[in-house]
């Protein structure tokens, strides 16, 4: 939901990396795979209840998911790049998850499960859209510059960001703060899945009719 306004706001300061990144010839993979390297060290530093370090390595797995979609704009978008990036996307946000879990067993362990159960409504929604429509042709009017079709919702990136942020700062409250967004998730979820059935019926009608 937040998306549309939060990208248009870091998309000068991450272009602004790009350019220096792509000047010293780092590829948009290579900061994807860094950055997700990097952003496995959460699992532990949870684990041990570091939560400042693990907010500190969240930002910058964040940053880099930012900034290579810059570089990759900068020298030229591929499909492997696009398929790297979402998956390693949704495996770091697992992780995050799964490290809470870890921090505080008996307390959070239950919570967690109930994330992750979420993240796989809005995840599969998310990609089995994208694959629909690129057989369509669908071309995305909100996102134009998203290697697939961005199907947004309520629950988006920079609500998960938010929310992953949200439990670092306020690690005793991980319970409430994850039944909270599984409902969010569960709502995105919803929508996607009627929104998205209809858009597809409506494109094949179309197609159908010609």
């Amino acid at each position: 939901m937040l998306d549309r306004w939060s990208l248009k706001l870091l998309a000068r300061p991450l272009k602004y990396i790009a350019n220096k990144l792509h000047q010293l010839d780092v590829t948009a993979n290579q900061v994807t795979v860094i950055g997700f390297a990097i952003g496995l060290t959460v699992i532990p530093l949870l684990a041990m209840k570091l939560y400042l370090l693990a907010l500190l390595v969240i930002l910058f797995n964040r940053l880099c998911d930012g900034v290579d979609g810059a570089l990759a704009r900068e020298r030229g978008a591929t499909d492997a790049g696009a398929y790297l990036d979402i998956v390693l996307d949704f495996i770091f946000y697992a992780a995050v998850v799964f490290g809470f879990a870890l921090a505080d067993p008996d307390q959070n362990a239950l919570a967690a499960a109930l994330l992750l159960f979420s993240f796989m409504g809005t995840g599969s929604s998310f990609l089995a859209f994208a694959i629909m429509a690129e057989r369509r042709t669908i071309q995305s009017m909100q996102y134009p510059n998203k290697g697939f079709y961005y199907l947004g919702g309520v629950a988006e990136g920079t609500e998960t960001i938010m929310l992953l942020l949200a439990c670092c700062l306020f690690p005793a409250y991980f319970v409430w703060i994850a039944i909270v967004f599984s409902v969010i998730c569960w709502l995105t979820t919803v929508a996607r899945v009627i929104g998205g059935y209809f858009s597809l019926k409506t494109s094949r009608q179309k197609t159908s009719s010609r």
